[in-house]
């Protein structure tokens, strides 16, 4: 559907994959949905166990529960509409709909980037100067800082979509994705301002990708210095463990995304479905693991959810016998 002016743009039209059959609707749909229920569960159970359980009230599990309510709402924004697509044919999407949507792709992703940017930091004071951690970093000092991860992508996401907003649109109606982002709708703009339009969005990215990715960097090597110069084995495999979950969620946030930049940049083709899944893939796959991650890969939550599972186990043991 090609629209000749911008007053005639109503809605946006989600193109999803475009080489997918119709036949593999259903088992699409039944996957991303399947993905959402993970993402929905996994980060809930997450909030409960800190929330329920104040052993785990400690600034690092903090971070994770921020992180998780980031998780969830990303996947609440962008699933739902795809997963419509593909097990109703609802395909369309309102053109303030499709805005607002943009807003909290880019709002959500910016937001997670100085959130790993404070568990790097939660990191960093914890081992290479433990002796001051107590007092760096509280309960009220991350509560502050995660907050302001939460506020300072605010009003910048707001200005790209204000600014997207007075662009007009006289292209076609079709977002090529499985979600409404900046790209996707800048295609369908025209006019002299689209350039600068542009290049404002990716200076803002820039900002909110790489200035946390530098401290990230540089706190994650001055762990691995700290830790390679521990002598004894067991006392460097314990302290590499305690940030292996952050090392782990970092990696799957950042690495991705590094791929599909420097693929574009050196020339790297490869087919439209492959990129829309590739950008699908690093959108949720962080939300859809980083639960798994907690659970396993950090001892005090691990421990936590085996005594309540064990705690149930009798619970339900001693109803039976006394049904008996």
């Amino acid at each position: 559907m090609i629209y000749s002016n911008a007053t005639k743009m109503k809605s946006f039209f989600i193109l999803g994959f475009p080489g997918l059959s119709p036949q593999h609707y259903g088992p699409v749909s039944a996957l991303l949905f399947f993905i959402y229920l993970m993402i929905a569960v996994g980060n809930v159970l997450i909030l409960v166990i800190v929330m329920y359980e104040k052993p785990l009230q400690k600034p690092t599990y903090l971070v994770f529960c921020h992180l998780a309510l980031n998780d969830l709402t990303f996947g609440t924004v962008t699933l739902p509409k795809v997963i419509s697509k593909y097990w109703f044919d609802d395909s369309f999407i309102s053109f303030y709909g499709c805005f607002a949507q943009m807003f909290f792709v880019h709002y959500i992703g910016a937001v997670h980037s100085f959130i790993l940017l404070i568990m790097a930091l939660d990191r960093f004071v914890a081992i290479c100067i433990p002796l001051r951690y107590p007092a760096l970093i509280t309960n009220n000092i991350i509560s502050v800082l995660c907050g302001s991860a939460w506020f300072i992508p605010l009003p910048l996401m707001l200005g790209i979509v204000l600014q997207t907003l007075t662009l007009p649109f006289c292209k076609s109606n079709v977002i090529v994705q499985c979600y409404c982002d900046h790209i996707s709708i800048g295609r369908q703009a025209c006019g002299d301002d689209v350039k600068r339009a542009e290049v404002t969005t990716l200076c803002i990215a820039m900002f909110c990708l790489l200035v946390p990715l530098s401290f990230i960097l540089f706190s994650y090597v001055s762990i691995i210095t700290v830790i390679l110069k521990i002598s004894n084995a067991a006392g460097r495999s314990k302290t590499l463990s305690t940030c292996t979950p952050q090392i782990l969620i970092t990696c799957i946030f950042y690495l991705p995304r590094c791929f599909v930049y420097v693929a574009s940049t050196v020339g790297f083709s490869y087919s439209l479905d492959f990129l829309i899944a590739l950008i699908l893939s690093y959108s949720l796959l962080p939300a859809t693991v980083n639960p798994i991650i907690y659970c396993f890969k950090t001892q005090d939550i691990k421990q936590t959810l085996m005594k309540r599972l064990k705690n149930a186990k009798i619970a339900i043991e001693i109803k039976l016998m006394q049904e008996i």
